[in-house]
């Protein structure tokens, strides 16, 4: 009996080695969680000998382990799809609605226009009844006292011709206009996919400063806090460090706001066609405009969808004005008809117009030379503001390039040499917290100004080319 005692503590001896090695083996908690099922299933047949050596064997050989539960192993998240630019604005020329309403807008004027170039519709009139003669005496018993009567008549009405021409001129124009106008809306869709998508790419790019940023500050926190547990600096640097920590934290919190804000900002001027989740892949623009403002404005004045479009509608107010006053001359209506009455047989022609009398369309001349004033007014202005608006986008572009070239060729390595020297010397102990922090915050910002600069030279482009009438 007490061998059997001993022999029981030998065998609960390589315990804390089991637990070693279950310890060791962690990352396989799949292997062992199924281990542990075959162990219960098994335990009927096994000592509690045999069931620790086998999970300790188990758990020392990692190809065994990952064998036993295959399912286990973790699956690969699906990455993020990325969208270029030129996919973006595919996409969104495609799927949004403003594309379709324009589109519809030319079916309907194409309509309005079969309808012009088509011929009225003649008029058949047809009656029949049984008739008597009456007070005709008594001639003949055997004759004839009723028939059956009845008359057709066949009207064909006639446009006149000024007035059918000025119509089809006018839906003809307002095909055109409408043509015009799809040129138009996809013109400042592009502009308006462009805009959000440098958003993006530029909250983006504060998500990623804001991270350094972070990063940084992080940093510097701990040698602020290794310094004090020295006794080399006093506790107010630790507690400045920790709120500047808090702070950076507060930045990376609001740009990945940011982020989410513009990215379903962007989605939706693709009709949700982007998903919740994806990725942008793109640049924002270093250089300005390559033609002068002359050539642009030109080319503004004469190719825009805008000019165009305003245009065509002056020209078919125009034909709808001419289409009122041709309208005061009715439409007459060539006919002809077939009599059959009792004794009497006939055949007929005529002519039917309406006499314009009381209704001259006084009203309607009126309303069709204020919708053509109307249209000069709007075309007048709308080119007064191309003028001013490729003048001021042409000269903001102008001057955020120079801006960027600025950026570029000093203050970007100054200030990066700058927070260099401050951490070093920080590092060295010549230098305060206060003097780091600084350094970090002036270079912190001059790359949030140049990220700045860019977008706003992106938008320039965006807008130049929306006030130009297409791409640059």
């Amino acid at each position: 009996m007490v061998n059997h005692t001993n022999r029981q503590r030998s065998i609960k001896s390589p315990l804390p080695q089991t637990g070693a090695c279950i310890d060791h083996n962690a990352r396989w908690p799949g292997a062992i969680t199924v281990l542990r099922h075959r162990l219960i299933q098994w335990s009927p047949c096994l000592t509690t000998f045999a069931r620790r050596t086998l999970l300790c064997a188990v758990l020392s050989n990692p190809t065994l382990g990952l064998a036993a539960s295959p399912s286990s192993t973790p699956t690969p998240a699906a990455p993020e799809p990325t969208f270029s630019l030129e996919s973006v604005l595919n996409l969104a020329l495609t799927n949004n609605p403003t594309v379709a309403s324009a589109e519809g807008t030319i079916e309907q004027t194409r309509g309005h226009q079969v309808a012009a170039y088509t011929y009225l519709n003649p008029s058949v009139s047809a009656h029949s009844g049984r008739g008597n003669i009456r007070d005709m005496g008594q001639f003949d018993a055997a004759a004839r006292q009723s028939l059956t009567e009845f008359n057709l008549t066949v009207g064909q009405p006639i446009e006149w011709p000024s007035k059918r021409a000025a119509r089809q001129r006018a839906t003809e124009a307002g095909v055109a206009s409408a043509s015009a106008g799809l040129a138009e809306t996809r013109l400042n869709l592009v502009a308006d996919v462009k805009v959000a998508f440098y958003d993006l790419l530029l909250a983006q790019r504060a998500l990623t400063l804001a991270q350094q940023n972070l990063a940084t500050v992080e940093d510097v926190d701990k040698a602020v806090r290794t310094r004090v547990r020295l006794g080399e600096s006093p506790q107010f640097e630790a507690i400045r460090s920790g709120v500047e920590v808090l702070k950076a934290n507060q930045s990376v919190t609001r740009a990945a706001n940011r982020v989410r804000v513009n990215r379903v900002m962007l989605d939706t001027l693709t009709a949700g066609s982007l998903g919740p989740s994806y990725a942008i892949d793109g640049q924002l623009h270093r250089v300005g405009p390559g033609f002068g403002i002359d050539i642009l404005t030109e080319r503004a004045l004469t190719q825009h969808p805008t000019i165009l479009r305003l245009t065509k509608f002056v020209e078919q107010a125009d034909h709808s004005l001419e289409f009122e006053r041709q309208a005061r001359i009715p439409n007459i209506t060539i006919g002809g008809s077939y009599w059959r009455e009792i004794g009497r047989e006939a055949f007929q022609g005529g002519l039917t117009f309406p006499t314009p009398i009381w209704d001259r369309r006084q009203g309607e001349i009126m309303a069709a030379f204020g919708s053509k004033r109307k249209g000069e007014a709007e075309f007048l202005r709308a080119r007064n503001e191309l003028i001013r608006n490729v003048s001021q986008h042409f000269q903001d572009a102008k001057t955020t390039a120079d801006m960027i070239e600025v950026y570029e060729k000093g203050l970007l390595k100054q200030a990066d040499e700058a927070l260099r020297i401050a951490k070093f010397s920080f590092q060295q102990g010549a230098s305060s917290l206060i003097e780091v922090l600084d350094a970090q915050r002036v270079q912190r910002q001059i790359l949030l100004d140049y990220a700045q600069a860019q977008f706003d030279l992106s938008m320039s482009l965006a807008l130049l080319e929306r006030a130009v009438g297409g791409a640059l």
